[in-house]
């Protein structure tokens, strides 16, 4: 299944050389002769002709192969340069350097910086204000303060996404600065979409949030606020409690924003336009899906009850597309209960990821993979119930000898969207509930086309037989079998056939030992296959 290593491409190859010889010549002339002159602008180099995505793909690669130093970042930050991440160095990143990006890079629209606490709140507020063209700001972890957020509110008119999750001095009270400017009295970020505000300095509950609520209501165009207090401040906007938020710091009261977006006591009831929706639990469905009728993306967690309404109404969301449930209680619930949703929600459900749900019926999977055609992605971390033959001392018997084909019409309408698969199964699978499931796994093979991903962890059965159809796959590009059972044999079928297969995963598989890893790789190194294999 794996292809032969291509050729690299002319390109690649004078990315290359570039960066082989970059600390050699060009950096080490700038750090012999100008590193420490800030009021140096530049050497000319190659590297000053390259378009701006070449630029990147430059960075990148020095960053991957850790040859990116603090004379070659200088050297790279080009006027024409759009896009800089210095996630993978933050080490790099001083306030020296922050003055240089607002100084040569004033054409940037990405700039991430999560982990670079080195940069002061004052080096940011210049980054904020020398950088009106930001669409995409990352700040997490970073020394992110009030007068750093006042500055993103106020200068950076086409921002779209921001995170300062992880930032020690922004509260959420903080973070209304971002939406409002209380000494100009005018509105901050009027295109932020997007704001990921996780981990935060601890506040007191009443005020965290009124302020995001505050946010809600005063940034318009919102569509993904990540917090865990989110589903609460959502249920202070349906409840209307909104009297007696005024402060003395400025900033409009939530009765007066919820007045401008036509949710007056006598009006129409709130809407908010928020896509995204993180950690609700599921006596809140009902409140988060009236304020946030367009949502298109949740992840609820869910309580031990199996008779609580909230997920029995999840196919009433008109846009609902992508679903993450997970189990909160201490038993896990039945795969079944999921069964109504998915056939409510039918080709329209684009994703859906289980977290502890109980595997009681083995039909209850291919029922359910079943029920959404238009899956693009599947991923469950299901729990197996113990065998029954446990609670009794009887001999083990060998399991049954798989049959020589399984059947593989358990999925009659195929899943040909489904690109990424991901099964794990926790606990010894009773006998009753191997062929069953064996049969899924085999019929999802047979009628899933595009898959590219394909997971199968900690699967007791074999997974010879099943894999079969996994060798005509045409998109496979990855392939892990982590602790499940597979042969030395299935492997080498995998190597031996077509297909563009890049990441072979064998971590404690019991079947295949020191011996076996050793001639694949030399199989690989010999073919010259562009294939990655990892045991252990």
């Amino acid at each position: 299944m794996p292809r032969r290593r291509a050729v690299p491409a002319l390109t690649a190859l004078c990315l290359q050389s570039l960066a082989q010889h970059m600390q050699s010549l060009w950096a080490k002339d700038y750090s012999d002769n100008y590193l420490d002159e800030y009021e140096f602008r530049f050497l000319v180099g190659p590297f000053n002709d390259l378009a701006c995505g070449l630029v990147q793909e430059l960075l990148q690669l020095l960053g991957t192969s850790r040859r990116l130093s603090r004379a070659a970042l200088h050297l790279l930050l080009l006027p024409h340069l759009r896009q800089l991440s210095l996630r993978a160095c933050p080490g790099l990143a001083n306030n020296a350097l922050g003055h240089l990006i607002v100084l040569r890079c004033q054409g940037l629209s990405v700039l991430d910086l999560g982990g670079c606490g080195r940069l002061s709140p004052s080096v940011l507020v210049d980054l904020a204000e020398g950088l009106p063209r930001l669409s995409r700001l990352g700040l997490a972890h970073t020394q992110a303060n009030i007068q750093v957020l006042s500055a993103v509110g106020s200068s950076c008119r086409q921002l779209r996404e921001l995170d300062v999750s992880g930032c020690k001095k922004v509260t959420p009270r903080a973070l209304r600065h971002l939406a409002y400017d209380p000494a100009e009295r005018s509105p901050g970020c009027p295109a932020l979409r997007v704001l990921l505000a996780r981990e935060l300095q601890h506040a007191g509950d009443g005020d965290t949030l009124a302020a995001l609520a505050f946010l809600l209501l005063a940034l318009p165009c919102l569509e993904v606020l990540a917090h865990g207090a989110l589903p609460a401040a959502l249920g202070l906007l349906r409840a209307g409690r909104l009297e007696g938020t005024e402060d003395s710091e400025g900033f409009p009261s939530l009765e007066e924003l919820a007045r401008g977006r036509g949710a007056a006591p006598e009006g129409a009831p709130l809407a908010l336009p928020l896509r995204q929706l993180e950690e609700v639990e599921e006596d809140a469905l009902g409140t988060v899906h009236a304020v946030c009728p367009q949502a298109e993306e949740l992840s609820v967690w869910l309580g031990d009850s199996a008779g609580a309404s909230g997920l029995r109404e999840l196919p009433g969301w008109t846009r609902l597309s992508r679903v993450t449930l997970g189990c909160s209680g201490r038993r896990g619930r039945a795969l079944a209960e999921v069964l109504p949703l998915a056939q409510g929600l039918g080709a329209r459900l684009r994703a859906l990821t289980l977290h502890g749900f109980t595997c009681r019926d083995p039909l209850s999977l291919p029922a359910l993979l079943a029920s959404c055609p238009g899956l693009q992605s599947f991923s469950a971390e299901l729990e197996v119930p113990p065998d029954p033959r446990a609670h009794h001392e009887l001999p083990e018997e060998e399991p049954p000898a798989p049959p020589a084909r399984w059947a593989t019409d358990l999925l009659p309408r195929g899943l040909p969207r489904l690109q990424s698969f991901s099964l794990s199964l926790a606990g010894p699978v009773p006998a009753a509930h191997g062929p069953v499931l064996s049969s899924t796994l085999a019929s999802l093979l047979s009628v899933a086309p595009r898959l590219q991903v394909l997971r199968l962890l900690a699967v007791p059965f074999p997974l010879d037989a099943v894999l079969e159809p996994a060798l005509a796959l045409p998109e496979l590009r990855e392939l892990s079998l982590a602790e499940s059972r597979v042969s030395p044999g299935t492997v080498w079928q995998l190597l031996g056939s077509e297909g563009p297969l890049r990441r072979l995963e064998l971590c404690r598989c019991p079947d295949i030992h020191r011996r076996d890893y050793d001639s694949f790789l030399q199989a690989v190194r010999k073919q010259r296959l562009d294939l990655d294999i990892t045991w252990e």
